[in-house]
């Protein structure tokens, strides 16, 4: 695939782990979250000067890629893979033409694999399983490989939806910004789990307190650090909300502050909330509504971290399972998971509005997208 132009980085933008830094020519990366032949993921170009993002072009075959992430390194790409049994596999990059090589391949210890994230180091990879309601650590070898686990919980219990939290579901896991504890928000059991992390020996134990209750019927799906490491935002899959609240670093400690909509009053639609990001600069909040079909757009109080709703923007397709921002943080690309798509918008930094730019790009069953700058 040929470069549309060249350019200088210094790092990488990897949720999480380092800065943003502005770029003209970056991969994208797409999985397609189903299996068999022609399924898995691929890989298009974008340009962060116009906003144009090309067809992607399919890489290569994998099982059921769901939530995946790029390593600092830019050299190597983790994903969980869903399904019976659940799976945590290795890919490295070329960085000359954006293929994959699959590494290698581990059980995750548990059905459905969800998320996965890195610590902040880099040396281990950490997964939550939905299905088997349980959480895994595994250190990293030197040739990006996955190694050994190290660490390994199951999640007891129910809550209050019949259906829907019979068991526990562990939907994702992150680090913090010290590398001290871990996150872990659980849509059976109502609960954000926090675990202490020891990055000497990759292992997980259970904090004082373990956990922070929200709602009965939230059903917890994902979570984000604002980038001060000050307040910590969870997207609620079952409940349409968003509960905001306040971190102690020091001794891993989650407070409620907030519990706030992601849908207008007037909806009377079915819906599921999916993605939740803060953008680089700090100023706004975004959640993805899955039937809205939407993105609801929060600004946040930079003295309290209070949100307030700014707007509802239509995603121009159906299921918003996942978004990012670009390394700019200029762009947000959004894949419609029901309609086959990816979609642009231009966010504008000072208001945190969004506007669509161009045509929706055809991607088959899209669940996550990644960003790498080209080299």
């Amino acid at each position: 695939m040929p470069r549309l132009r060249l350019f200088t980085v210094l790092s990488i933008a990897v949720s999480g782990l380092v800065p943003p830094l502005a770029a003209a020519d970056l991969y994208v990366y797409f999985g397609t979250h189903r299996s068999g032949p022609g399924i898995g993921f691929s890989i298009a170009h974008f340009d962060t000067d116009t906003g144009v993002l090309t067809p992607p072009r399919f890489l290569l075959e994998a099982v059921e890629p769901a939530f995946f992430t790029i390593h600092p390194d830019g050299r190597h790409l983790y994903t969980c893979n869903s399904g019976a049994p659940g799976g945590v596999s290795a890919y490295a990059i070329d960085r000359a033409t954006g293929q994959l090589t699959l590494l290698n391949k581990e059980l995750s210890g548990g059905d459905d694999a969800s998320y996965v994230c890195l610590d902040q180091t880099g040396r281990y990879v950490f997964v939550a399983n939905y299905q088997g309601g349980n959480i895994a650590a595994f250190a990293l070898k030197s040739d990006g490989s996955i190694g050994a686990r190290t660490a390994f919980a199951q999640h007891t219990g129910r809550s209050v939806d019949p259906k829907r939290q019979t068991h526990p579901y562990a939907h994702s896991i992150i680090i913090d910004p010290t590398n001290r504890f871990v996150l872990v928000a659980d849509l059976g059991l109502d609960r954000l789990f926090v675990y202490r992390f020891d990055a000497k020996d990759g292992s997980l134990q259970p904090n004082d307190p373990p956990f922070a209750a929200v709602a009965p019927g939230s059903g917890p799906r994902h979570v984000k650090f604002h980038p001060n490491g000050r307040w910590v935002y969870l997207i609620n899959e079952m409940g349409c909300a968003i509960t905001a609240f306040n971190w102690d670093a020091a001794q891993g400690r989650l407070a409620e502050f907030q519990t706030i909509p992601t849908l207008p009053p007037d909806f009377r639609g079915t819906n599921t909330c999916a993605e939740v990001e803060v953008h680089p600069n700090g100023k706004f909040l975004y959640g993805s509504n899955r039937g809205h079909d939407s993105i609801a757009i929060f600004a946040i109080d930079a003295a309290s971290g209070r949100l307030t709703l700014v707007e509802h923007v239509p995603t121009q397709g159906k299921w918003p399972r996942n978004f990012a921002f670009d390394p700019s943080g200029r762009w947000m690309l959004v894949t419609n998971h029901n309609s086959d798509n990816a979609v642009v918008f231009r966010v504008d930094e000072a208001t945190g509005h969004m506007t669509r730019t161009g045509e929706p790009v055809p991607v088959p069953f899209p669940f996550c997208e990644r960003f790498l700058p080209v080299r």
